[in-house]
């Protein structure tokens, strides 16, 4: 996955948010930047008076509540991880293909592979055959696959949940669970998947790419590796190996 680089940046609160403006002799232009609602009590307490601290590669926070204290990229990304992963995989509750609720917490102890699909991809063939496949071989050690149809990319699952159950199961004999289906990107993202991508992103999160992008979840229900959707099932299928034995 090809890394951002980003310019060098000042942040200052407006109405709760960070706005990103080039430091002193750069030619970077205003950008928008997430919440500092992430921050932890404790490093809020910690700021006072206006001031403006510049770090490391050019960046400045620059606030009116910052008092004597110079922080790091380094140190806000692990504070953005840190808020980000206190939940698991298993404190969700999401709908199944069929409506009802799911906890997720029945998959405590498990290795997950959750990924968006899609029944009009290019890829569909090849992902639900694969998928079908590692699933019948790794199920029985502890293993499942948390499938969740997604409409937002090129418009590829158009059908209704009943459509998408009848294709995965009758055409590909998918037995895996099945979701109800989700954004997984914008304004409506479900939960989970704001769990995931905070998981797995980079310090301003990470949008999904395309249609089966995929995640694997360890037993404790923490992401341990985020694979592009060219990345095929059978090409995880020695990470999934590692994790059942660990």
């Amino acid at each position: 996955m090809a890394s951002m680089a980003f310019p060098s940046v000042s942040f200052a609160p407006l109405h709760g948010f960070f706005r990103a403006r080039p430091c002193p002799n750069t030619s970077s232009t205003w950008v928008s930047s997430p919440s500092m609602a992430f921050l932890s009590p404790s490093l809020k307490s910690s700021f006072g008076s206006s001031q403006s601290a510049c770090f490391g590669h050019g960046f400045s926070l620059q606030t009116s509540i910052l008092s004597g204290f110079v922080l790091k990229p380094r140190f806000l990304t692990a504070v953005y991880a840190r808020a980000a992963t206190e939940k698991t995989i298993h404190d969700y509750t999401v709908k199944d293909i069929d409506g009802k609720d799911v906890s997720l917490s029945k998959f405590k102890g498990k290795i997950l592979l959750i990924v968006n699909v899609a029944s009009k991809c290019g890829l569909t063939t090849s992902n639900y055959s694969e998928l079908s496949h590692i699933y019948e071989k790794y199920k029985p050690q502890g293993f499942e696959i948390l499938a969740f149809p997604c409409n937002q990319f090129g418009g590829q699952e158009p059908g209704s949940n009943p459509e998408i159950k009848q294709f995965a199961c009758t055409r590909f004999k998918a037995e895996f669970p099945i979701f109800d289906k989700v954004d997984v990107n914008g304004p409506s993202t479900a939960p989970v998947y704001q769990f995931l991508k905070s998981s797995a992103g980079g310090f301003l999160g990470d949008l999904i790419k395309w249609n089966f992008e995929k995640f694997l979840v360890d037993k404790n229900g923490k992401v341990v590796e985020r694979y592009p959707p060219t990345t095929s099932p059978f090409q995880i299928e020695k990470d999934i190996q590692k994790l059942l034995a660990a």
